[in-house]
Formats: structure tokens, C-alpha cells, sequence
């Protein structure tokens, strides 16, 4: 396993940070227990995690994954061997059995917030801790373009830097990071931190993969000069990328089968291109997820690329992709399908 700093930190994060959105829905918390137990053996020291999960997000199910870790952490006692990262929602219309459906980026929500999340985790303190996404109404989630936001006073991210701060300060919390941000938000992170004397984020979490390289245009820059690192979710497209839903397959357990209406990476452009990238790695003798996930490590922004896996099949061949250098005629033709398939995934 290859590390990197984040930031300025001092920790050092893996390459591969475990995601465990489906634990506590797809996965059971032996299932769970299985993939930390494995995924530790091969180096792994990051996990990630959300008060939101499980997802899909339900009632029944919220909190579920922090539970597992939670439990995992008691009976293991290893919280000094990971770095823990955990997030705080953003508004909810969608999610109303959060904070009642009145959930913001303010400091009563926040402290709120990771009260819950570090009882569920059975810790005292988070390594890393995340805006999910903007109060604002932004572009993100696959939303493209920008228009005036038609929603009431959003929290100011002054305000919000301020609540994040005072857990920095109190120990519960020993970094910031952000998730699903534009360029316009990271920069006002960045500068109120400046101007406002309060800790700096060190972290960036927004989709990057194959289909959906749009970090590329306006954020890369900054994560790389500013030293904001990249933790990359989503880099297989809820799991397109390793062709396992071309000619219209619908394996049992799989994600798009179990969650028909996640249809962001099966765009008629999307499944296309997904189509060359699978042709491209058979052609080379490569495993088309393990190409797609070489690809992301390769990138200079990124920190540390968000894998999630159901099986442990799937785990090993992930985690595997470490061990893979693309050649540079490879990636010269990743470019080119980018090319005749821009972003078609957004």
C-alpha cells in the first residue's frame, strides 16, 4: 500500500481509503467486519464514513453504518491503527427523519451532529471531519449549470468554518474537510480561514472517475496548489465501470439492480463510454475496474481514492489496484475516449 500525506497534516492517509456507505443495508456488520478486518491486512489505514449512511438514506437505516464501526472499534480496539472520517448532511428536504427535516450548516446543527456521530463511532474525537455537501443551492450531485438559488438564507460558510473550529479546538475533531463544493466554495473556505484566524480544510471529497473527470476543470488547480487533496468517491460510477451492467445485465445484489432510479452513470453517452474503457482494458490484458481505479491514483490532486465494495471479491480486486502502473499508451487512450466522450457522467 502507497501513502500520502494530507496536506499538511502530518497523517498519512492510504491510497485507498475504505467507503462504507452500504453497511447496515447492503452489507450486515459481519460482512462489514470482514472488510475492515481485510482491508487493514492490505495496508489500509483511512475509513469513511457519514451520519447519513446507509444508502440509500432512510429513517430506518440512519446512522446504521457509524453503529457498525462503532461496535467494530469496541471489539477490535484498533481506533489508533485508522483515520477515522465522518461528515455532517447539509439541508435535508430529501431526508426529513434528519434533525426533523430542518438540518443546516449552522453551529447548533453541527455540534448536534457529531455528538451523535462520535457515540455511534464509540470515540472521542474524529481524525477527519466533512461538510457532505453546500446549504447553498449549487451544481452538485450531477446537476450541471448554475442558476440563482431560489432557497431561503443559507448559513454563511464564515459561520460554519466558525462550528467546525470550536470542534478543532474542544479535540473532537483534529481536521475539516469538504464534499460535493464547487470552485467558488473551496475558495471561500479557503480565505475565511485566511481572514477569520480558523482552521484551514485539508480535504475535498466530490465524485471522480472515468465518466466523470468535471473536477478536472475548475477545481484541480486549486486542489493541487492549495493543498486541498482530492478524496475521490464514486471512481467506478457505482460500479459501471467494471461492465458488469453492459448489454442491460442486472446482477442480483448489485447496486443499480437492487436501486433501479440511481441512473447517473447509465446515460445513453455514459454506458457508450463505458463500453470503450471495458473494450480497452480487455485489449490490454487489464481488469476494467482495476484500470478505472489505477487511473484515479494516478491523478496529482488525489489524496486518496474512496473504494466500496459488497463482496469481498470485489474488495480484493479494488484494493489489488495499487499494484497496477498504467503504461502510457493506456492512459494516452483513456484520454482519447475522454475525448469522444466528454464527462459524460457528471
Amino acid at each position: 500500500m502507497n501513502y500520502r500525506l494530507l496536506a499538511n497534516s502530518g497523517l498519512k492517509v492510504s491510497q485507498i481509503c475504505l467507503g462504507t456507505m452500504t453497511w447496515g443495508n447492503q452489507n450486515s456488520q459481519s460482512e462489514a467486519f470482514e472488510q475492515l478486518g481485510y482491508a487493514l491486512d492490505q495496508g489500509i489505514n483511512f475509513i469513511d464514513t457519514a451520519e447519513l449512511y446507509a444508502i440509500p438514506p432512510e429513517a430506518s437505516t440512519y446512522g446504521a453504518t457509524e453503529t457498525i464501526i462503532g461496535n467494530w472499534l469496541k471489539q477490535t480496539g484498533k481506533r489508533n491503527e485508522i483515520i477515522l472520517a465522518s461528515k455532517v448532511c447539509g439541508p435535508t428536504a430529501w431526508c426529513p427523519h434528519i434533525r426533523r427535516g430542518k438540518a443546516k450548516l449552522d453551529r447548533e446543527n453541527i455540534l448536534s451532529a457529531v455528538e451523535g456521530s462520535l457515540k455511534r463511532l464509540q470515540t472521542d474525537y474524529l481524525d477527519l471531519y466533512q461538510v457532505h455537501w453546500p446549504e447553498r443551492e449549487t451544481n452538485c450531485f450531477g446537476k450541471l449549470g448554475y442558476e440563482e438559488s431560489s432557497v431561503g438564507r443559507a448559513t454563511p460558510i464564515d459561520e460554519t468554518l466558525m462550528a467546525l473550529g470550536e470542534l478543532v479546538q474542544q479535540g473532537k475533531v483534529r481536521h475539516i474537510g469538504i464534499s460535493n463544493e464547487t470552485p467558488w466554495g473551496v475558495m471561500q473556505y479557503l480565505n475565511s480561514a485566511r481572514e477569520q484566524q480558523l482552521p484551514r480544510i485539508l480535504s475535498i471529497q466530490n465524485p471522480y472517475s472515468l465518466l466523470n473527470r468535471s473536477f478536472e476543470i475548475g477545481l484541480a488547480e486549486i486542489s493541487y496548489r492549495e493543498k486541498v487533496g482530492l478524496l475521490a468517491y464514486s471512481p467506478l460510477g457505482f460500479g459501471t465501470l467494471s461492465g458488469k451492467y453492459l448489454d442491460r445485465q442486472r446482477p442480483k445484489k448489485g447496486r443499480i439492480t437492487l436501486f433501479p432510479h440511481y441512473q447517473r452513470y447509465l446515460t445513453e453517452q455514459g454506458i457508450r463510454a463505458t463500453e470503450a474503457y471495458v473494450a480497452l482494458a480487455r485489449e490490454h490484458g487489464l481488469d476494467s475496474a482495476q484500470m478505472a481505479l489505477s487511473f484515479v491514483h494516478s491523478r496529482p490532486f488525489v489524496t486518496s481514492t474512496i473504494i466500496g465494495a459488497t463482496t469481498m471479491e470485489q474488495l480484493h480486486c479494488n484494493i489489488a489496484s495499487v499494484n497496477i502502473d498504467l503504461p502510457g499508451e493506456v492512459i494516452q487512450a483513456i484520454h482519447d475516449i475522454h475525448q469522444t466522450f466528454p464527462n459524460p457522467c457528471p
